[in-house]
């Protein structure tokens, strides 16, 4: 194989960036000399290694042969195995939805349940695509071997073509479709058109992987010798390093841990990281305690500009809305931060506006480009005080923390609900499935 690029300009550079056609330092793509498994003669393969927006770093690869004409497009998820696997379920209504950008890694299984129809994990490669090019995917893998078929088990052959011609009938949209992208990885990826709004089409579900789906993608629980000797003690007296990669570039970084006590509440763990290569500064937040056994929500009308310095932790379990402005945060996007009300509402308009490259740029809709600038300047009225609002918290965990600025007395401003959570809650969190219930009696039995 012969590689093909600037190995020395590429060490001094992020290892993933952003797409601009203004980065006039852009190297491109990788090019690498490598055999084409149709004809069998060399062709060229293109890694292209960048971020989508609003989730996580991949790998484009295109393949195209010169002699025979062959062409193979494949993506690969270059970030790590997620915490928590992700289910994607999408209500499909109109020709709209069949634009939406969709990332399926190898590790998903898509299914639409109207035709009992299912594309069982490690049976595609990974795919950056449509929900209408996920569709002609689908159709094309049936669709390939259907001379053979219709020249050996006619009858087999043409139930295919029958159930492919369903298939076509789906980007129509006639009929309203439900499409479930199920990833235990937590790599894949459904485009919400709405943002920052929330998409009453799109069900975003995040779960806690069972042994068998850590077994699939090769993940092991650690042995007793692997497992960390530090105490608690030692964590709360130190600030931890260990080598990690940065989030923004995937450039080797530091990140240090230190256990805190939250007064009024309870200890959690925080992890900053400092990128050297890129300059990205990230901090995240662990709840150092255990679940607990009610949700709670947090309600704070907005009143004073002295709400905007409130400490907050927000979990990764916690959702976030404001419903003056019609707007909601579901869990596990932003992850978990300790920071202020102020800090929080400047990393939602940070994540959903200034950085939002489906609504900037050369391919933005006018229309949508000027409903995200008018809810930035909504947002902003809210931090200066000069909107009314509420802010509410609700973490089904029961993790997260809003200041009270009148403790130990009640604040006037602030209402703290605790909730039995519902079965959906307690999937979501994974803990439907354990099962502690006499538990010494059967160890004794056994």
């Amino acid at each position: 194989m012969a590689l093909v690029c600037n190995e020395a300009v590429r060490k001094s550079k992020p290892v993933f960036t952003e797409l601009s056609a203004e980065d006039e330092e852009d190297l491109g793509p990788i090019l690498m000399e490598s055999l084409c498994m149709n004809c069998l003669q060399n062709g060229m393969t293109r890694l292209l290694m960048t971020k989508i927006p609003f989730f996580r770093e991949i790998i484009v690869s295109s393949f195209a042969c010169e002699n025979c004409g062959w062409v193979n497009n494949e993506i690969q998820s270059a970030g790590k195995i997620q915490d928590q696997g992700v289910r994607y379920t999408l209500h499909a209504v109109s020709k709209q939805d069949l634009n939406r950008e969709v990332v399926k890694s190898d590790y998903a299984m898509t299914k639409i349940p109207e035709l009992d129809f299912e594309i069982p994990p490690f049976t595609q490669k990974g795919a950056l695509s449509t929900l209408e090019g996920l569709i002609d995917r689908a159709v094309a893998g049936l669709e390939q071997d259907q001379p053979t078929r219709k020249a050996t088990d006619p009858e087999v052959a043409s139930k295919i073509e029958e159930f492919v011609e369903k298939l076509k009938k789906l980007k129509d949209v006639e009929t309203p479709f439900t499409l479930v992208i199920d990833d235990p990885s937590g790599n894949s990826f459904v485009e919400n058109p709405h943002a920052p709004l929330k998409d009453a089409a799109l069900k975003i579900t995040h779960y806690k992987r069972d042994a068998q789906q850590d077994s699939m993608l090769g993940l092991q629980a650690c042995t007793e010798e692997e497992k960390p000797q530090n105490t608690i003690e030692d964590l709360r007296n130190e600030v931890l390093q260990f080598g990690t990669n940065c989030p923004e570039c995937n450039a080797p970084a530091e990140t240090n841990m230190k256990l805190v006590q939250i007064p009024h509440f309870k200890e959690v763990i925080i992890m900053a990281t400092n990128c050297e290569a890129c300059g990205h500064r990230t901090n995240e937040v662990k709840s150092g305690g255990a679940t607990e056994p009610l949700g709670t929500k947090i309600t704070l009308r907005i009143t004073d500009p002295s709400d905007m310095s409130r400490d907050l932790l927000k979990s990764e379990t916690c959702s976030v809305s404001i419903p003056e402005l019609d707007f909601e945060l579901g869990m596990g996007i932003l992850g978990g931060k300790f920071t202020t009300l102020e800090g929080l509402l400047l990393n939602v308009k940070e994540l959903i506006v200034e950085k939002n490259p489906f609504f900037v740029g050369d391919s933005t809709v006018p229309e949508r480009s000027n409903k995200l600038r008018e809810f930035g300047q909504k947002l902003d009225e809210v931090i200066s005080t000069k909107r009314e609002a509420h802010i509410i918290l609700d973490d089904p965990a029961g993790n997260s923390y809003l200041q009270n600025l009148y403790a130990p007395d009640p604040d006037p401003e602030m209402k703290i609900e605790k909730y039995e959570r519902t079965f959906e809650h307690n999937e979501e969190l994974g803990l439907n499935d354990m099962k502690t219930e006499d538990y010494q009696e059967q160890g004794v039995d056994k």
